[in-house]
């Protein structure tokens, strides 16, 4: 009886140990990205300025003229052809930048070389992405 009483009592310490963790764990998280969602802006103006692709691909970020923080104009070759190129305005987000373009609702996101899907760029490490295959690194 004693035996049992007593991992009983180990079992309950145990369980609320571990329960004590996972809230903990859990508000930290929640606390950090209520920082980011409030001004988002301040990890994307860090990427003010030409990033470069492959094959001619670029990427210029500047701030738009008279705008709310963490508005942007995106000047980008985005592609091979001639008519894969514009200037978009974005609109910091807490996953990147947010913007639109002929073919669809984009976001601009952080990531390293791998990420990108090039070959070319796979070492790099400060890099920004789109979707694969188009992606935009500085040394």
């Amino acid at each position: 009886m004693f035996k049992r009483a007593l991992a009983l009592s180990a079992t309950i310490l145990i369980s609320g140990c571990s329960q004590e963790n996972t809230t903990a764990a859990a508000v930290e998280p929640a606390s950090n990205s209520a920082a980011q969602e409030s001004a988002p802006h301040q990890m994307t103006d860090q990427w003010i300025g030409r990033w470069v692709g492959v094959e001619g691909l670029v990427l210029e970020i500047r701030h738009e003229d008279s705008a709310n923080p963490g508005s942007y104009l995106l000047d980008m070759q985005y592609g091979l052809d001639a008519d894969q190129h514009g200037t978009f305005e974005g609109q910091a987000t807490a996953e990147g930048i947010r913007f639109t373009r002929e073919d669809g609702e984009q976001l601009l996101r952080q990531a390293d070389g791998e990420a990108t899907g090039l070959k070319w760029l796979a070492d790099k490490e400060n890099c920004l992405v789109v979707q694969p295959g188009e992606g935009y690194c500085r040394n």
